[in-house]
């Protein structure tokens, strides 16, 4: 008799996982905090690559899904440093392996692939603890808990399952990401378009040690802006982002001396500035195996944004699904073999993440 799932947070990590399991016949129970798919838009552009987040679509045999969301033409790059010398203008063939979709559409071909009730929204959960016969019960702020034969954590970087496992805290990584999004950008910003193009778009201080101005052109004429800066987090505690305008203007001062046209992706901005600081697990992160209970993305190996977190996420939900089909009746057995690729992964991954790449190597990476 094979062994019902329960997983914590619809993320795209905890959602492939739940479709693997459902490819291969199996059951699972998601628990997500949001009350709803709708509550809340579910980020911008993620380029899904051949050798991770593409293996996991496939794992969930949802390919042709996959295909069409597909935005065609967003793979271009332009990157330039701030003195306006080109590193890069890259158009996209179609060969670069590295297709980009909008977040929120990648969310919605997993949650549509999977049996209706799957996903039980309104779960956030208040705290978890093991039982004395080794399951694991999670209870929720809505007064409900269960109980969990097999528990996964696909909960972030705040989860709430990993203590369960491990003591490691997030810690602050000394650069945050400001976002800022441009709409209707052919009539009503056209400048800022035409220098954007139709994929990504970066202004690089020299070797990137700093700051520097990324952009993504999304679906319709949405531009997504990132503006990253290595500061403190008590340099942000001092900008007051409830007055949009204030705030625009402080992180916009920050680039004192760039040109203009990089700086409006900023201050014309359609969108308050949002803050998104970023947090990183220690390197290498692991665990000792605990009965009836592991992680998977960004609760077990968070690290700042380097492009592949969401498809390291997917992909190991894929291979930890596969995993438990492989062993029908023997979780331990699949708990340690997921675990046993995993780990590996966290330690190469998290050292990548960590090596702040120059922006000659940047460009060198996507001319190969």
């Amino acid at each position: 008799m094979s062994t019902h799932v329960t997983i914590i947070g619809a993320g795209l990590g905890g959602l492939t996982l739940a479709r693997v399991l459902h490819v291969h016949g199996m059951a699972s129970t998601v628990y997500e905090a949001e009350a709803s798919p709708a509550a809340r838009t579910q980020g911008g552009m993620l380029d899904i690559h051949d050798y991770n987040g593409q293996l996991a679509v496939k794992a969930a045999d949802l390919t042709d899904e996959f295909q069409g969301i597909v935005l065609e033409g967003r793979q271009a790059m332009r990157f330039i440093d701030r003195d306006g010398t080109v590193l890069l203008d890259k158009a996209d063939d179609g060969t670069g392996g590295r297709p980009e979709v909008q977040r929120g559409e990648l969310r919605r071909i997993l949650l549509d692939a999977l049996p209706e009730g799957t996903v039980r929204w309104g779960h956030k959960v208040s705290g978890t603890r093991t039982l004395a016969d080794g399951r694991h019960e999670v209870t929720f702020a809505n007064g409900t808990s269960v109980t969990a034969d097999l528990l996964v954590g696909a909960d972030g970087a705040w989860s709430r399952v990993r203590p369960l496992l491990s003591d490691a805290v997030p810690e602050y990584a000394g650069e945050a990401f400001v976002e800022t999004c441009l709409y209707d950008v052919e009539t009503r910003h056209p400048a800022v378009a035409r220098m954007v193009g139709g994929g990504s778009f970066a202004v690089f201080e020299r070797d990137w040690e700093a700051q520097s101005i990324i952009a993504h052109r999304e679906s319709g004429e949405t531009i997504h802006t990132y503006a990253v800066l290595t500061r403190p987090l008590e340099w942000f505690d001092g900008v007051d982002f409830t007055d949009a305008a204030a705030a625009t203007a402080r992180i916009a001062a920050e680039y004192a001396g760039w040109a203009p046209e990089y700086t409006a992706l900023l201050t014309d901005a359609d969108t308050p500035p949002v803050l998104r600081p970023h947090f990183t697990l220690p390197p290498g992160h692991r665990w000792e195996r605990v009965p009836g209970v592991t992680l998977v993305g960004d609760a077990a190996h968070l690290s700042v944004p380097n492009g592949e977190g969401a498809n390291l996420a997917m992909l190991d939900g894929a291979e930890l699904g596969e995993a438990i089909a492989a062993h029908p009746g023997d979780p331990e057995a699949a708990l340690a073999a997921h675990e046993r690729v995993l780990f590996p992964r966290i330690v190469e991954e998290s050292a990548e993440a960590a090596r702040r790449p120059t922006a000659r190597e940047v460009v060198e990476f996507f001319n190969r």
